[in-house]
């Protein structure tokens, strides 16, 4: 068995694809609509609302999100697995990360953009109480497996520089530092600095699943 499982079926309606990626301890899957209170709660965290949440051009960040504005993003999700299924880009789809073994949820990672040039670019969160528990980092070395399947011929993320713990799951997870964009992002009136990581799916699948783990 390898340490990577992908099933991938139909669901109900047949233009809507249901992808899932488990190495036995995690498990993405889509997510449904019965995981908005999740994602409401999870965005109530001051960690995701500062590194993963949206804000505005002073860097002040947008109110949290409510029940309604949870489920108005699942549906969005599901339109876009949908364009997916119908052929299009997986720009804007994403997985619920959640524990193999008890199904809960614990974060989410998904595709922020895939380029023309079949460059992916994706991002992660975990919700606070699942946190040190190394699902991102099995989360990351899934997801990107999966691109590399897709046929993405780069796949990178990007780290505000005072995220060390975003920082270290990427380099765990086989993605190389490439150099930091100065004074890239902004947050409450203060301008940071972003690192950018990246991997290539030739010297990526070179290294052991241990050295990943």
């Amino acid at each position: 068995m390898s340490f990577m499982q992908r099933l991938d079926v139909r669901g109900a309606d047949a233009d809507i694809p249901v992808v899932s990626l488990s190495d036995g301890v995690v498990t993405l899957r889509p997510w449904t609509r019965d995981d908005a209170g999740f994602m409401a709660e999870a965005f109530a965290d001051p960690a995701i609302r500062r590194y993963n949440g949206a804000h505005d051009r002073l860097g002040r960040p947008a109110p949290p999100l409510s029940i309604v504005d949870a489920e108005a993003i699942v549906d969005e999700f599901a339109s876009r697995w949908q364009a997916f299924g119908a052929g299009e880009l997986p720009s804007g789809v994403a997985f619920a990360i959640t524990d193999a073994a008890s199904g809960g949820l614990v974060g989410c990672c998904g595709i922020d953009d895939w380029s023309k040039e079949d460059v992916a670019q994706f991002g992660y969160w975990i919700g606070p109480s699942a946190r040190g528990g190394g699902y991102a980092t099995r989360a990351v070395v899934l997801l990107t497996g999966w691109l590399f399947e897709l046929g993405a011929a780069r796949a990178f993320l990007t780290v505000e520089a005072d995220n060390e713990a975003s920082a270290a799951v990427a380099r765990r997870a086989g993605f190389v530092h490439e150099g930091t964009m100065r004074a890239h992002s902004v947050w409450q009136g203060e301008r940071i600095d972003v690192m950018w990581f990246a991997a290539l799916p030739l010297e990526w699948t070179m290294r052991e699943p241990a050295e990943r783990a």
